[in-house]
């Protein structure tokens, strides 16, 4: 049986191929091997009960995930998953492999990820071009959930933002400087917690501030990195995300403005990812 997953920082989504050529779809916690040591990773996939039963059926896996860059931290990846699916020939990439794979297939591209996190890559049509890009939350991230949380955050405490829109803040939130210090400095994954604030821009996305505020946050990401590549124009730049999808209107707008070339925005990539996966490997 073949197994396709997309390993986000927050959730992981997976799609089962079972003996008779139909799915499963599961989803788990986020399996990002820069947050999670490989006990954790095994802890995690040990507690998703529905892997249980058919782990030793499992043949193949393809695993795309956040923080896979390095050979290192897919050596995590492997090792987890080869604890627990003991006959499974395994093979674990990039997450921006996988978001290339799902939207430029063999075509040459670009593939931004604008979820949680941020980053784009150039696909060649075989693999994907190291970059200088994907800084972290902390140099980086430019158009991302975290991103956005902590201009969101900054603008709150500074009262720069409008004060309606403080206002609706406090009611959602009924946060102060000392509970947002201790989420960021003193508890783990602080970029988790800065992206849960992005749903904010959600629900209030025809106010002015909000336009403005994703406006300029996707200006950064144009500017900084797709501009970045002297032959952005020539080729397709496609989005991946939930940021991208869910405020794909704003996207646009800026992408018109630099002249950028758009192909396709989706929230998830399994569904395609899985699809190519399943052609190029004969299931």
């Amino acid at each position: 049986m073949l197994l396709v997953a997309d390993g986000g920082s927050t959730k992981t989504d997976w799609i089962l191929q079972l003996p008779d050529k139909s799915i499963e779809k599961h989803h788990s916690n986020g399996l990002n091997p820069f947050f999670l040591s490989e006990k954790d990773i095994i802890r995690n996939l040990n507690h998703y009960k529905p892997f249980q039963q058919i782990a030793e059926n499992i043949t193949e896996i393809h695993f795309f995930g956040a923080g896979c860059s390095s050979p290192d931290r897919r050596e995590i990846i492997s090792n987890a998953l080869s604890t627990k699916f003991k006959n499974a020939f395994i093979s674990v990439e990039s997450d921006l492999l996988g978001s290339a794979l799902a939207t430029c297939k063999d075509k040459p591209g670009f593939s931004c990820i604008l979820g949680t996190e941020s980053n784009i890559s150039f696909f060649d049509g075989n693999e994907i071009h190291p970059s200088k890009h994907g800084l972290g939350y902390l140099l980086g991230e430019e158009g991302s959930g975290t991103y956005f949380g902590k201009t969101l955050i900054t603008d709150f405490l500074y009262r720069r933002a409008p004060e309606d829109i403080i206002n609706l803040f406090n009611d959602a939130y009924q946060i102060n400087k000392e509970i947002v210090i201790k989420n960021i400095y003193q508890k783990p994954m602080p970029n988790f917690y800065l992206a849960s604030f992005a749903q904010f821009m959600g629900q209030h996305q025809e106010h002015p501030y909000i336009k403005n505020t994703l406006k300029i946050g996707f200006q950064e990401f144009i500017k900084t990195h797709v501009c970045s590549y002297p032959n952005y124009k020539d080729f397709y730049c496609h989005f991946v995300g939930s940021i991208a999808f869910h405020f794909k209107e704003n996207l646009k707008e800026v992408c018109t403005e630099y002249e950028i070339n758009m192909g396709k925005i989706i929230e998830k990539p399994i569904d395609d990812l899985y699809e190519f996966i399943r052609i190029r490997e004969g299931y």
